[in-house]
């Protein structure tokens, strides 16, 4: 036995693996390596990540922060011991929510914690961090791992996520600027992404439906379609803020349209959405069908196909609309900005049932 090892003995008893976390950090130090960008000035094991950004050209820089973390779409991935996306998931709900206000990601840093540490699993998670991070253009700049003994049921473990971004001040993206007349173009989502998975697992539990199962209307098995992760889309996002007047953006989480398009808005307008101006994915039909929900109930609770949304004038919708065509994202004109006069909310559906 090493001596490092005699010395952990007590912890071990306790239930902490010290050479456990040991051989995790050094099973993951070239996937946070390969996150990297010019401006991260360490490695991993410091007692903080530094970075230093490029401010040249800016007029007056502002960080912008997110967190968020996975929910209980975790609880699938533990019953259908699928580890390797959910990474990804979280560093999308905390990059999406930077980009909205027009900032650029800077780095990511992840908190991981479980019961028994398994670096097999953990590495898997934080795999797919990598991942995001390497969708995202930012870099894993650090994080934790946590074991905690009798904290967490066996098997299972938690996530959350902190990302910075950063914009300068004149190009920040507030809405205040959203008027009668512009338009809201929507970007596909590429699935549930990662809310409403309380209501997800109830109808999948009450379904006859095994993970290994084609998932309705689909190729793909249950598990590969519950588990898709949330896409991110900081490409789309930086293309758009390159060649077009942003007045405000929208990352569709929980509270699904309802509850996330007035954030953006202007307290005297309302956005006008016109239902089936895009394309519906199998998944919702079948969470409609199994729950016996209306499509208002829905677009209150998911995304609905449509994950982020940008507010842009009317005379610019084409061309970004074929510039985000371009980069191969999918994306539709979904409605437009009006008063909201007599209304009482700010997001008005057309064309449900």
């Amino acid at each position: 036995m090493s001596d490092s090892a005699k010395r952990s003995e007590a912890y071990t008893a306790a239930g902490v693996d010290i050479e456990e976390g040991n051989r995790f950090v050094k099973r993951i130090k070239d996937l946070v390596a390969a996150t990297h960008t010019p401006g991260v000035l360490t490695g991993i094991g410091g007692f903080g990540g530094l970075f230093r950004p490029d401010i040249a050209g800016m007029e007056a820089p502002i960080l912008v922060s997110g967190a968020d973390g996975v929910g209980t779409k975790l609880k699938l991935a533990f019953d259908f011991d699928k580890h390797d996306t959910v990474g990804i998931d979280l560093v999308a709900m905390s990059v999406n929510d930077v980009l909205v206000q027009g900032a650029t990601p800077l780095f990511f840093l992840d908190y991981f914690a479980t019961g028994k540490l398994d670096s097999g699993v953990a590495e898997k998670v934080v795999e797919g961090v990598a991942e995001g991070c390497k969708q995202s253009s930012c870099a894993l700049l650090g994080g934790e791992t946590a074991e905690m003994p009798g904290f967490y049921p066996d098997g299972e473990y938690d996530l959350s996520g902190f990302a910075v971004g950063m914009v300068d001040q004149p190009k920040l993206v507030t809405g205040e600027r959203i008027e009668s007349g512009d338009v809201l173009i929507g970007l596909a989502s590429s699935g549930v992404h990662s809310n409403g998975f309380s209501l997800v697992r109830k109808l999948f539990e009450a379904s006859d439906l095994n993970p290994e199962d084609t998932f309705p209307g689909s190729e793909r098995t249950v598990a590969e379609v519950l588990l898709e992760p949330t896409r991110i889309y900081t490409s789309a996002v930086l293309e758009v803020l390159g060649m077009a007047d942003v007045k405000g953006m929208v990352h569709v989480t929980g509270g699904g349209f309802y509850d996330n398009v007035p954030r953006v808005l202007p307290e005297k307008t309302r956005a006008v959405i016109e239902f089936g101006s895009w394309p519906m994915l199998p998944v919702f039909d079948w969470l409609r069908k199994e729950g016996g929900l209306s499509w208002p109930e829905m677009l209150q609770i998911f995304n609905c196909g449509i994950g982020y949304i940008f507010v842009v004038p009317e005379s610019q919708a084409d061309a970004v609309l074929d510039r985000l065509g371009e980069t191969g994202a999918d994306a539709w004109q979904i409605g437009e900005v009006r008063e909201l006069g007599e209304h009482i909310e700010q997001v008005d559906i057309s064309g449900l049932e």
